[in-house]
């Protein structure tokens, strides 16, 4: 993947929500650059700070959230700083759009599903009338919803789920947006349609020319169509590189566990890997390394201060307290240096 222009850069952002009088910090001074064209995923635990620091682009952190400090800087512009509702009309659809995992609540029950997509296209592409219609039938055919024509004119409950979910897919692209967000889009599907609905985000992406941001919980939902992943923890990037570095060179003991537990990688006959512990509690304040106390190989340091990044290669960096080159060598656990080792050389066959 071509690492030329950086469309979107967040740099120590900090987000905080007001819950009945107490302090949360959603997001941990958080710092990401995405590059245009390209497809990233944001996994991690639920409660991680994905969807939140994700909603941040587009002005839509609940009431009771704010950006306490910290930039995201979009087209020359500090969109960290906007206070208002009037300044991020122009942004959302037209540069910024989101499809969200449940289609069901993303979709009006009493108006036709031509009428919901076509009112895309009419307010952000300009267009009217046959002209309008005819925008809109393309943009069904394009997400794979057959007898366009007869579609249009029936109501989301005449569809199925993953119907549904293309239906929110056209309406997203039928915007034109620069960013396309999907926040666990396949979530509430079967696994078969899950399949289906990630090769058709990766045939638009590549249609519409979309710079592409996905949010999961899994792993293994992303592995064959994204092309960097970043890992989150407790409202932090703790590590991002590409595809192939994260899976099959971590650097972070939680994106270890992460790979341990995914059941794609399990062994038949043998118990699944499960994460001990909980997410810490991001009302209190976290000292060094948010993972050490679930980390059995945590460092002494990790319990005191928190690491920097440290680089793995130009596309690759962590941030643990192992990569320091006084810390002693700690070797991932079998699995992890088992893929590791395909890796090297060369193979696939784990994903």
């Amino acid at each position: 993947m071509k690492r030329d222009k950086v469309i979107l850069s967040v740099k120590n952002l900090v987000i905080k929500f007001n819950l009945r009088g107490n302090i949360l910090t959603a997001i941990r001074e958080a710092s990401l650059d995405l590059y245009e064209g390209e497809s990233l995923a944001i996994v991690g635990e639920s409660g991680a700070g994905k969807s939140v620091l994700v909603k941040s682009f587009m002005g839509l952190l609940d009431t009771n959230g704010w950006i306490d400090s910290g930039s995201i800087i979009y087209k020359g512009e500090d969109l960290a700083t906007y206070e208002v509702e009037d300044d991020w009309i122009n942004l959302r659809g037209k540069e910024f759009a989101m499809v969200f995992q449940e289609p069901m609540t993303s979709l009006n029950p009493l108006k036709t599903i031509g009428s919901q997509v076509e009112e895309a296209v009419i307010l952000h592409q300009g267009l009217k009338g046959d002209k309008a219609k005819e925008v809109t039938l393309q943009m069904l055919e394009d997400v794979g919803i057959p007898e366009a024509e007869k579609r249009y004119y029936q109501y989301p409950h005449e569809f199925s789920g993953g119907m549904r979910q293309r239906v929110v897919i056209a309406i997203a692209i039928a915007c034109k947006p620069k960013i396309l967000i999907c926040d666990e889009p396949t979530t509430a599907l079967d696994v078969t349609i899950q399949a289906q609905i990630l090769n058709l985000l990766k045939e638009l992406q590549k249609k519409y020319n979309l710079t592409t941001i996905y949010i999961t919980h899994d792993l293994g939902v992303v592995a064959n169509i994204a092309d960097r992943i970043a890992v989150m923890y407790a409202g932090d990037i703790i590590e991002i590189g590409t595809s192939e570095e994260v899976f099959y060179n971590p650097q972070h003991p939680y994106t270890w566990a992460l790979l341990s537990s995914l059941p794609q990688l399990g062994v038949k006959g043998e118990l699944l890997y499960a994460i001990k512990g909980t997410p810490p509690n991001l009302f209190n304040e976290i000292k060094g390394d948010a993972f050490a106390p679930r980390n059995k190989k945590a460092l002494k340091i990790d319990f005191i201060k928190r690491p920097p990044y440290f680089q793995v290669s130009p596309t690759h960096k962590a941030k643990t307290w192992l990569l320091d080159p006084r810390a002693p060598k700690v070797d991932p656990p079998d699995f992890i240096a088992n893929l590791r080792r395909q890796w090297r050389e060369g193979g696939d066959e784990g994903l």
